[in-house]
């Protein structure tokens, strides 16, 4: 059942503090930035109220969420679910005919997109978690056309397979979304265990990278590497987001024990997992080389240090809060919450967090500019954020 709750989050009223937001110790205090505010960037304040109200109810670990032409939403649950919510949130039932989902660890049914010409053809894709037989599994992402009113996936067809098949039943990655460029990309993680995420610098394999593919599943013919590979060197990504102003492509990814990244996505650059990190080992040892940066690898644009646990995220455009314009939108999942950033060029100027202590898996911008956040829960939901002013 769908019920609706009211929680008035007051953000202090200020311009740009000088001092960071408060995220307590680093885990690694030695390592430091490689340029001013890599990390740590100065508090902003809005200097409004925030309204967080719950928009659906009664969704089983909610993962992924897109927006229908229509004004409808489509919704996954990591549980292996894909449901259909109505503009103003109702519950309008699950959309069948998903491909076969692996359901263990961390995988699932994962994220969901609407395709750029839904209206002429009824394209969707989605990521999920793909069994591959004998306990294995991959991240995978299909294509299918979407009957509405039937609510029904017909004509599924995989049009990415991560290979090779992982005995690990975590870090999948996944996001899903159209380019700039008109290209199809997807995130992977590199299945966490010591033993597979080596296979992040690997370009024989499709763990911890950047994919780009044409819409049909074909490879572009200008890829770096004469394969789905267009960047390397990642650990767990769970955010990618166009920047309207420019077409740049940003990616956020999980760090270990500290070393959360934000990265803007350059053809075939390596991102330097796992042989550099702004973090640690949950033991407390050094990530590979021991070092944060090397030669040859790509900086962060941002880091956390402690991690925010980044989900989804999405830049910015709407009327409703026309001060945020352009900002990044972040979801966090640990300590919880809604990160806002503010970039100038390709660097950060200002950091806010509000919603603190709530698990945030997706962002989505609705169609009227309220905030769509997904709340990870056996017994989640989505929140709609409006400025309370």
């Amino acid at each position: 059942m769908l019920r609706s709750v009211l929680l008035t989050l007051c953000l202090p009223t200020a311009a740009l503090a000088a001092d960071p937001v408060a995220q307590g110790p680093k885990n690694v205090p030695e390592f430091e930035p490689a340029f001013a505010n890599q990390t740590r960037a100065p508090a902003m304040a809005s200097g409004f109220g925030v309204d967080a109200q719950w928009f659906a109810r009664g969704l089983e670990r909610p993962w992924g969420m897109a927006t229908l032409p229509d004004g409808r939403f489509l919704v996954t649950e990591r549980v292996g679910r894909l449901r259909m919510l109505s503009p103003d949130g109702a519950d309008l039932g699950e959309i069948s005919g998903l491909p076969e989902v692996f359901v263990k660890g961390q995988g699932g049914m994962l994220d969901v997109m609407v395709g750029p010409d839904f209206a002429d053809d009824g394209l969707v894709y989605g990521t999920y978690a793909k069994p591959m037989g004998g306990g294995t599994s991959v991240t995978a992402a299909f294509v299918a056309t979407l009957d509405v009113e039937a609510r029904q996936l017909n004509d599924v067809q995989d049009i990415f397979v991560q290979d090779p098949p992982s005995p690990t039943a975590a870090h999948y990655g996944s996001r899903i979304l159209f380019g700039a460029d008109g290209d199809l990309y997807i995130t992977t993680g590199e299945h966490s265990s010591r033993d597979e995420r080596v296979l992040a610098q690997d370009l024989s394999t499709t763990y911890g990278k950047v994919i780009r593919l044409n819409g049909d599943g074909s490879v572009p013919t200008d890829n770096p590497y004469d394969s789905q590979v267009w960047t390397y060197g990642h650990r767990n990504m769970q955010g990618v987001a166009v920047r309207p102003s420019d077409g740049a492509l940003f990616t956020i990814e999980h760090g270990p024990k500290g070393g959360d990244e934000l990265n803007l996505i350059q053809r075939g650059a390596n991102y330097g997992w796992p042989v550099v990190s702004y973090g640690e080992n949950y033991n407390g040892r050094p990530v590979g080389s021991g070092q944060h940066s090397a030669e040859g690898m790509a900086e962060p644009v941002y880091y956390w240090d402690p991690v925010i646990a980044p989900g989804g995220m999405a830049f910015y455009e709407g009327e409703m809060f026309p001060e945020w314009q352009g900002d990044l939108i972040i979801a966090s999942l640990n300590p919880g919450g809604v990160v806002r950033l503010r970039l100038e060029g390709d660097r950060v100027v200002g950091e806010e967090r509000f919603l603190r202590g709530t698990r945030i898996r997706d962002i989505e911008i609705a169609p009227d500019g309220a905030i769509l956040a997904l709340v990870d829960a056996a017994d989640g939901g989505v929140l709609r954020l409006t400025p309370d002013r």
